[in-house]
């Protein structure tokens, strides 16, 4: 199995796909390809027709099954390995957390724009858009009704690390990133997150990278 993904300090999408593959316990190898680079522009003229996300990260080769969408990715891996191991096993609680894994992937689009993935820096705002604070309290919202409700097993949204962590990660880089005044219990939420130890590896590489993309290093 072989994942490409992008950049890892910007690229949030990428992110939840290597959770994922960590997730999953399955060995895979890793090919970090600098998106808006002339390596990037090459590798999507070399996979051609086989790729038909319009070069967008992270694409999952598994023989010749091609997989090229975060979530995709993850229904994929737990096919494989079994649902449990990213999702909850009581009923309610995996709706909740299946619901929240959706409502990531295709929403909080202001915050995406606003508050891109940048796990190197730290900026100092004024302020935010008022549909970028409607995103961030939505989910502190969830957050926190996960945690209230499911959360008792352990640190994580639904108590053990899974899906809804995967994929509210890059949240997490971006509320620390722009200084996002989040209450304890999230900030909590947070520190488990970051001390994860594929967290820890993933930020640790971004740390280390050189690519550097001027769009995403300026902000307002």
């Amino acid at each position: 199995m072989k994942l490409i993904i992008g950049n890892k300090n910007y690229s949030s999408w990428s992110l939840r796909g290597w959770l994922a593959m960590k997730q999953s316990g399955l060995h895979f190898d890793e090919l970090t390809v600098p998106i808006m680079g002339e390596e990037w522009e090459q590798l999507k003229h070399d996979m051609g027709e086989v790729q038909p996300s319009s070069g967008k990260v992270p694409i999952l080769w598994d023989d010749e099954v091609v997989i090229w969408d975060s979530l995709a990715i993850l229904e994929y891996l737990g096919d494989k390995v079994g649902r449990d191991r990213f999702w909850p096993k009581d009923p309610a609680a995996r709706g909740m957390a299946r619901s929240m894994v959706a409502e990531m992937h295709s929403g909080y689009q202001s915050l995406r724009r606003e508050l891109p993935m940048n796990i190197r820096r730290r900026f100092e705002l004024s302020g935010v858009s008022d549909d970028t604070r409607r995103d961030i309290v939505r989910i502190l919202q969830l957050w926190a009704e996960a945690r209230a409700r499911y959360g008792n097993a352990g640190p994580y949204l639904f108590g053990t690390f899974g899906a809804a962590d995967i994929f509210y990660a890059p949240v997490v880089t971006r509320f620390v990133t722009y200084g996002i005044g989040v209450p304890g219990f999230a900030q909590s939420y947070m520190e488990a997150v970051l001390e994860h130890a594929w967290m820890r590896e993933w930020t640790g590489a971004a740390e280390e990278e050189q690519w550097v993309i001027e769009q995403y290093e300026r902000v307002g």
